[in-house]
Order: C-alpha cells, then sequence, then structure tokens
C-alpha cells in the first residue's frame, strides 16, 4: 500500500508550511504511522529554496519538542499536485497559486486551504496568518496544533489507516 502523501504550501516555505510540515510529522510519528503517511512542504516563491526553517519557527518548533532537523524550503512543483493525495495552502494567495498550476493538468491530490479542510464550522475557517511580518510564531503554533490533529483524524478515517503507537507491534 502507498503511504498517502500530504503537503503544505506557503509563500516562502520557511515559516508557517515546516512548522506544519514538522508538527504533523510529530503527530504521524505519536501515532505510528510514520510508514503510511509522507509529509513535506514547500512554498510558492522561490526565495528561500534551500534553507532551514526561519529561526523563529524554529524556536517554537523545539519549545514543543517537535523536530525539524533537515527541513530545506522548496518552491511547489506542478508535479506535486500528482504525486501528493492533500496539497493544503496555509492561506487564500497561496490557493489561489495552487488552483492556477491545476488547471494545467487534471491534479490527484485534494488541493484546499488548510483550515477550510479540517473546520467543518464556517467561523473556524480562514487563513493561517503569516508570522514573517507579525512575528506571531506562537500564535501560528497554536492555530495549527489542533487543525493538523484534526486533518490526521480525517486522513486515518478516509484511508482506513491502524494506528501503532510506537513501542507496540504492528499485525
Amino acid at each position: 500500500m502507498e503511504p498517502v502523501r500530504v503537503l503544505f504550501v506557503c509563500a516562502g516555505n520557511i515559516c508557517r508550511s515546516p512548522m506544519a510540515e514538522a508538527i504533523f510529522r510529530h503527530l504521524v510519528a505519536q501515532q505510528g504511522l510514520a510508514d503510511r503517511i509522507h509529509v513535506d512542504s514547500a512554498g510558492t516563491g522561490a526565495w528561500h529554496v534551500g534553507e532551514p526553517p526561519h529561526p523563529r519557527t524554529q524556536a517554537v518548533l523545539r519549545d514543543q519538542g517537535i523536530p525539524w532537523d533537515g527541513q530545506q524550503a522548496r518552491q511547489v512543483d506542478p508535479s506535486d499536485l500528482q504525486e501528493f493525495d492533500y496539497v493544503l495552502a496555509m492561506d487564500r494567495e497561496n490557493l489561489a497559486y495552487l488552483e492556477r498550476m491545476a488547471r494545467h493538468g487534471r491534479p490527484r491530490a485534494q488541493v484546499a486551504r488548510l483550515l477550510d479542510f479540517v473546520h467543518p464550522s464556517p467561523a473556524d475557517r480562514g487563513d493561517v496568518p503569516d508570522p514573517y511580518y507579525t512575528g506571531r510564531y506562537q500564535e501560528v503554533y497554536a492555530l495549527l496544533r489542533p487543525a493538523l490533529e484534526r486533518l490526521l483524524e480525517r486522513i486515518v478515517q478516509e484511508r482506513g489507516l491502524d494506528r501503532f503507537p510506537p513501542g507496540t507491534s504492528t499485525p
């Protein structure tokens, strides 16, 4: 069985999407699903390609005990829409970019804004704000964490995945 592939997308791939990637990868590992869910992130722009997450993103993740090692910014590619099952944008602007990209082919991926995808209530939907300009990295973490927990639950249910927490045996 092929792993479920999830891609998070923001503008530069140094703040929101790598934070989402690290948190989600951490949650996936805690549920014993690391071999069944592949997680990545990318940016719509190429400004930071090859760079690690922003130092303030790293600090928030470190404070939460979430590893981010090895992450490097990359730009989203049209092939990502074929290779991933879920491509989740952090905001309306990045979603519009992905939708324009999707018009040039038949994407396999479900493409949506993250908060729209995981929240049934319109009151909870919208953009994940960019902390690059506001400095509100902890607030972004506080918004992402429960959304990503919901996303994992949705994927587990949609894909019928069994969880095997670390330290337990798989059948």
